[in-house]
């Protein structure tokens, strides 16, 4: 049948990776370190990965190919990633049923992977030089690509989103010489970001992973999802953990 299904252009795609977690359905996998296609009778055609891509790489077209098929895409994801992943896919579906099918826009700006060169200071405060730490972006969970530059014999530091609120100097204790990684296990799909997670460690070259929460009880979450990825990697990487009072010191 003829119908709207999405296509990758292999030249502009660089492998990051955000189209493949973006997707609900399971249709695409990084193949040879391409973003690929794989089963057609899983992409719905909605296009919802289009967004994650940082080079627009990704478009829907008309053309001849299998149809939705719905009940199958179910049966593969329930049995590879769970009843979580069947309940994000009906969510994905049900977002698209009162829409009419456009195509989305190629990415946006601000989310497209790059390393950060620390230079002089440019601010002052209180706690001290103020000097900017920051070493890559996108820093969100959600948004990291699956395989980067700043990733290359890397200490990465996945932090819990308040903790750069409650820790003043968060910059010098905790972000210097770290790729950073933040989300939160409360307001987040936890699952998401452990199977994200276990692929970056997977995929790349990581020499240690931090770990910075709050010390109230959700927070303890993020905690066990990293210790699951690091053991989803199939590596021995090693894992600190550092807890963070509310009232601003290491609890």
């Amino acid at each position: 049948m003829k119908r709207k299904i999405i296509t990758i252009n292999e030249e502009l795609c660089d492998g990051c990776g955000n189209c493949v977690s973006a997707c609900s359905e399971g249709a695409l996998q990084l193949v040879d370190g391409k973003a690929k296609l794989v089963k057609e009778d899983f992409c719905d055609g909605f296009g919802d990965c289009m967004g994650d891509c940082p080079t627009g790489a990704l478009k829907i077209e008309e053309k001849e190919s299998k149809p939705f098929d719905i009940e199958a895409t179910k049966e593969y994801l329930l049995s590879t990633k769970g009843k979580e992943a069947v309940w994000r896919m009906e969510e994905a579906q049900k977002k698209h049923e009162t829409k009419e099918q456009k195509p989305l826009p190629c990415g946006c700006p601000g989310s497209m992977a790059q390393t950060i060169q620390i230079s002089k200071p440019t601010a002052v405060s209180a706690h001290g030089t103020g000097e900017p730490q920051l070493r890559n972006w996108p820093v969100q969970i959600h948004l990291l690509p699956l395989k980067g530059q700043f990733y290359r014999g890397a200490d990465l530091l996945v932090a819990a989103d308040c903790c750069s609120y409650a820790y003043a100097g968060f910059h010098q204790d905790f972000i210097k010489d770290h790729t950073l990684a933040i989300g939160c296990p409360k307001l987040d799909n936890a699952d998401a970001y452990r199977e994200k997670l276990a692929t970056i460690l997977k995929e790349n070259d990581i020499r240690s992973v931090a770990i910075a929460y709050m010390e109230v009880p959700c927070c303890a979450g993020l905690v066990k999802l990293v210790d699951a990825a690091v053991k989803d990697s199939g590596k021995k990487i090693p894992v600190k953990k550092t807890k963070i009072g509310i009232q601003g010191g290491v609890a």
